[in-house]
């Protein structure tokens, strides 16, 4: 019986939005500096795929924004560039707009996301303020940071049809990762 092995258990497919469910959760009122910030964080999630860790360590400085592009640090301390939609620069630069000073070698002096006194975001706070989104957005589930990556790695297979593309993309380091998708 040792050299039986059990039968594997189907892998759940992950749970996505479609366009018109992102379109509505997106829609949100920048009536403070706290909506500008989960705002940028949404939008950036969800046009460059990233997973929560990569969102928390962004600098202002890893922003390109000439090529609009992003460097971020993954899994396995592995650095990749990811594009970043115009959508989400425009909501960056509403956020910078108004983002709060900070200490210089503070934590939160290089972090493009901050919270409200002045250090860099916590995982925490943005799993909780995307869930406030989506629960004000009328969303029918709650709203994670992997939902809005599983969602744009869905959108971008179906437009492009580029498995390889996609997994770069995420930076996936097997291909059978980002199979799910299909």
């Amino acid at each position: 019986a040792a050299s039986v092995q059990a039968p594997r258990k189907p892998r759940k497919l992950p749970k996505t939005m479609d366009a018109d469910q992102v379109e509505k959760y997106l829609s949100f009122d920048e009536d403070s500096p706290i909506a500008r910030r989960d705002r940028a964080m949404a939008e950036l999630f969800y046009s460059s795929g990233l997973r929560l860790a990569e969102l928390v360590a962004v600098d202002s400085n890893d922003i390109d924004r000439e090529s609009q592009l992003l460097t971020v640090t993954g899994k396995g301390n592995k650095t990749r560039t990811v594009p970043v939609g115009s959508f989400a620069l425009k909501a960056i630069d509403r956020w910078l707009e108004v983002r709060p000073a900070t200490a210089p070698g503070e934590d939160g002096a290089n972090a493009l996301f901050t919270s409200s006194r002045g250090r860099r975001i916590s995982a925490r706070s943005i799993q909780a303020r995307l869930k406030l989104q989506g629960r004000k957005s009328g969303m029918h589930q709650d709203v994670h940071p992997h939902m809005l990556r599983h969602s744009f790695a869905s959108h971008m297979l179906e437009s492009s049809g580029d498995l390889r593309a996609v997994q770069e993309l995420l930076g996936h380091a097997n291909i059978s990762t980002t199979q799910i998708y299909t």
